[in-house]
């Protein structure tokens, strides 16, 4: 009896190791992020003084932030200047790690070939990696909403307090995460509804609903209020819709066409390097209208809420790719689904074989070969790798002029401060405009600024160029030594 059980979890361990390796595996090999770097701040102070404000303006949830409190304590962290991007990325990938094993269980229903089948589609899939290896919110989003799902499943079925209580504090999670998760939870209740005509077992309906909805504002509020010491910031959780909705429907600079996400998984050709996932996204598709003649019930709540997200996503102009995540575990139950259905064992096993090789490969391209270059959809606007220089650059600055400072003169300049944060209190400045005085041990000016910076400059120096990301570069002014 233990030997047939161990053949089936064997598999499921070394899936887990797989996802966890592909997660964790060099984690500072990419430049930060500008939004990396500004959460990393955040975190910082969050991590020295104990301080969280909750911005409703530019900033999502609060459960990233300390998310990262106890890995950083583990790894000896104390302190912003010593806080590493290892550590950051530690929090998403844990996150992504566990999604994986959440989306096993959750599919189990359908047996355990088909659950394992998706768990290692998602496992594997390029934009669930890349963005596991991203210090932002989204894959912590996608895994509480997984461990929502579970947990309203089992209450579902068994009627149970505990699984209220469990799927109430995963609901919280989720809404102190980011203020998109009532999008997804709204979703997810319509597919449940429309698919599903079976009432759920508890006797007791109005007070697992209570349970339910207590514990979700309960776990929202203690984040929100930054653990009773910040109550504004439970009004602050509300006012973030204003500025949400007007972003998401407005003038962003982040606008794209309705099929922006399907094209995701499509194919693309750019610079030479061709991105795709035609092979996931065709079987995931297939797997939808099997769903409709088989009339699978698990399988169909998977379509409709892909579908619902889908739309949902694509509706507003405001796109950014990491939103893509969202789609990848119905993507991968759907494809899974098609898979199953392969009457032929060989058959069944080299399809399956491929896809993960394809899909594999795919992860190693935008993930680790080409993590931060341009031509990668997944690297949107991302640090140029030249920002990794701007350290020593300054460094080696301040110890040819002590007496120095540090001028970034730019209207953008994240993620500089993330690279600057172990330099002496006051060596740095940074201003958005030229100041009258622009002379200093080191001066980095975007290419707007640099006609004024250099007109005002007293000294000899010499100009070099400093991409910040793609489309914006920067003049790199540094003095030259006084002739002998």
């Amino acid at each position: 009896m233990f030997a047939p059980a161990l053949r089936r979890w064997i598999p499921l361990a070394l899936l887990f190791v797989l996802a966890l390796g592909l997660r964790t595996y060099e984690l500072d090999r990419r430049p930060l992020h500008a939004d990396e770097a500004n959460q990393a701040i955040k975190t910082g102070e969050l991590l020295e003084h104990g301080r969280y404000v909750f911005d409703p303006r530019d900033h999502h949830g609060p459960t990233l932030y300390y998310a990262a409190l106890p890995l950083a304590w583990l790894r000896g962290e104390t302190r912003l200047t010593t806080l590493s991007e290892t550590t950051l990325r530690l929090v998403p990938a844990l996150a992504g790690t566990c999604g994986v094993l959440i989306l096993f269980f959750l599919v189990r229903p359908l047996g355990f070939g088909s659950a394992f089948l998706a768990a290692a589609l998602m496992a594997v899939a390029p934009a669930s990696v890349y963005y596991s290896r991203y210090y932002i919110q989204e894959t912590l989003l996608v895994t509480f909403a997984l461990a929502a799902a579970l947990a309203a499943l089992r209450w579902w079925q068994n009627a149970r307090p505990a699984w209220a209580l469990a799927t109430g504090a995963a609901l919280g999670l989720m809404q102190a995460t980011k203020a998109s998760a009532p999008v997804f939870m709204v979703c997810a209740l319509a597919a449940g509804l429309l698919v599903t005509r079976r009432r759920p077992a508890s006797p007791r309906l109005g007070r697992d609903l209570a349970l339910i909805f207590g514990t979700a504002l309960g776990v929202a509020a203690l984040f929100y209020s930054s653990f009773g010491t910040h109550t504004a910031g439970l009004r602050d959780a509300l006012a973030t819709y204003t500025f949400t909705s007007a972003r998401a429907t407005g003038e962003s600079g982040h606008e794209k066409p309705w099929w922006y996400y399907a094209a995701l998984f499509g194919w693309e050709k750019n610079g030479g390097l061709v991105f795709q996932q035609l092979a996931f996204s065709t079987l995931a598709l297939t797997g939808a209208l099997l769903a409709l003649v088989t009339r699978q019930k698990f399988v169909g709540i998977a379509a409709v809420y892909t579908l619902l997200v889908l739309i949902a996503l694509s509706w507003p102009p405001y796109k950014t790719p990491w939103h893509a995540v969202h789609l990848v575990p119905g993507l991968a139950v759907l494809a899974a689904g098609t898979l199953a259905l392969i009457r032929w064992r060989s058959l069944a096993v080299v399809a399956i074989a491929s896809l993960l090789l394809v899909q594999l490969t795919q992860t190693q391209l935008v993930a680790f070969l080409r993590a931060a270059d341009a031509r990668n959809p997944y690297a949107y606007v991302h640090s140029s790798p030249d920002v990794l220089k701007i350290r020593a650059l300054a460094t080696a600055a301040l110890s040819a002029r002590p007496a120095g400072t540090i001028r970034i003169i730019s209207e953008e300049y994240w993620p500089i401060p993330w690279y600057l944060r172990a330099l002496p209190a006051g060596c740095v400045g940074y201003w958005s405009t030229a100041p009258a005085d622009c002379d200093g041990a080191l001066i980095l000016a975007s290419a707007t600024q640099a006609p004024a910076v250099r007109a005002r400059l007293h000294g000899n120096y010499r100009e070099t160029f400093l991409g910040l990301r793609p489309g914006f570069i920067c003049v790199l002014f540094t003095p030259e030594p006084p002739a002998p």
